[in-house]
């Protein structure tokens, strides 16, 4: 049944259909195959009913929302004129403050596509001005805005969080770590490149000037306060959070820099509800096709067949990075984390591995394999915003990829990387 399950869901792909389609009617073979018939079809809509039916999931949409708003406002130049004014006048320090805008606007945002359109748009062209090659910009930028898997508030990690029930506050503080080892990593490959290619710097920018771009930024940095320090102070869930950037997002760029009116903000609120209508449809189909899937013992068969359970904490942490690294470069990150967490699920909890270790440590391949070829989505995101053909845009892109596999690999044998802040945060 896997075999056939599995090769109607290439077929639907390799015909163009989007992924909901072949989840869909993957798990409604998986239904009539393993029932006989259709007489336990509600089974399957109970299965999707319920995969959407977390209140947690109630985040995602309002993160998505809060992006929308900031992209189409000032938070995203305000953050680059910061951190230009402080690190814009060394070697490489355009490429620095541009991976540096990058994670600061996924702090804010969550989202990988926005921080794309946000930060790349305008600091692009600046790049090209300086002396930076447009494949080099191209890959940092893409690589650089997938700090946003990690840095909360992730809309990757509230996935995985309801999918696995592993608490997304802890999960959200233990991907701090990670996400500041790949900026300063980055920063340093950034710094390598200007000097290998004799990039010149930028004037220095007077104290007066750095002091106006803080105040500038001080608005936008309300929030990661917001996410971070309502969450670590127990003022906020992290569903709470979500709605609290949504309102400070409105006051923000409606009142107070006054960039969105309301017809902008029927436009934005229409579009998150457009890409919050996938999400859910992903989330449900991956329900229903996980419920299959689980049902029929087929992650039990695959798993037996590459011997995980004789394997030790760091064996399977191995093979789970493997499993989500390669999945991610063909599959969209969500419905890769529905489909493939349920199977390791078992896995984790046998050999005693913390969840939100290893909620981190996918979250990371997810964020590897959105940026890897031949598929990954943030390359197609970046295709389309910048309007450049598929091998310009990953011709560049091996060097990141070898940081990003670096920082994977120091997170399996050193898990404090990620779990120092959540055991100081909630006392364990």
């Amino acid at each position: 049944m896997g075999i056939t399950i599995f090769s109607i869901m290439v077929v639907l792909l390799l015909l163009g259909f989007p992924m909901m389609i072949p989840l869909i009617i993957g798990a409604f073979v998986g239904f009539v195959t393993l029932f006989g018939g259709l007489s336990q079809l509600e089974t399957m809509i109970q299965q999707m009913m319920a995969g959407i039916r977390p209140a947690s999931l109630i985040a995602v949409p309002m993160f998505i929302f809060a992006a929308d708003i900031m992209t189409r406002g000032q938070s995203a130049g305000r953050l680059i004129d910061m951190v230009m004014a402080f690190v814009g006048h060394l070697r490489g320090g355009l490429a620095i403050s541009t991976a540096s805008a990058c994670t600061m606007f996924g702090a804010v945002s969550g989202s990988t596509q926005a921080t794309v359109v946000a930060i790349g748009g305008p600091l692009r062209p600046r790049m090209q001005k300086a002396g930076y090659g447009d494949s080099f910009i191209l890959a940092l930028i893409v690589n650089a805005s997938d700090i946003a898997f990690l840095i909360p508030p992730s809309i990757g990690m509230i996935i995985y969080g309801v999918v696995s029930n592993t608490s997304i506050a802890e999960l959200f503080i233990a991907g701090i770590g990670p996400g500041l080892l790949i900026l300063v990593l980055f920063s340093i490959y950034s710094w390598i490149y200007a000097v290998r290619n004799d990039v010149p710097t930028e004037e220095r920018a007077d104290w007066g000037t750095r002091l106006r771009a803080v105040r500038g930024a001080l608005w936008p940095l309300g929030f990661p306060a917001i996410i971070i320090g309502g969450i670590y102070g127990g003022i906020f869930s992290p569903t709470e959070a979500a709605a609290a950037c949504v309102l400070y997002a409105i006051i923000l760029e409606m009142v107070v820099f006054r960039e969105l009116d309301l017809a902008g903000l029927y436009r934005t609120a229409k579009s998150t509800g457009l890409i919050t209508a996938v999400v859910f449809i992903l989330v449900a189909a991956g329900a229903a096709f996980s419920w299959v899937i689980s049902f029929a013992q087929i992650p039990q068969a695959i798993l037996s067949g590459v011997g995980i359970d004789e394997m030790g904490q760091i064996g399977v942490l191995f093979v789970i990075s493997i499993a989500f690294f390669i999945g991610c470069m063909f599959v969209d990150p969500i419905v890769v984390i529905l489909i493939l967490v349920p199977i390791f699920a078992p896995v984790v909890s046998s050999v005693g591995l913390d969840p939100v270790l290893v909620g981190t440590l996918i979250v990371l391949q997810v964020a590897i394999g959105s940026a890897t070829p031949p598929f990954g989505c943030d390359i197609f995101t970046a295709i389309a915003v910048f309007k450049r053909p598929y091998w310009e845009v990953i011709r560049g892109t091996p060097p990141f990829i070898v940081i990003l596999l670096c920082v994977s690999v120091a997170l399996i044998f050193f898990p404090q990387i990620a779990l120092f802040l959540r055991d100081l945060a909630f006392d364990k």
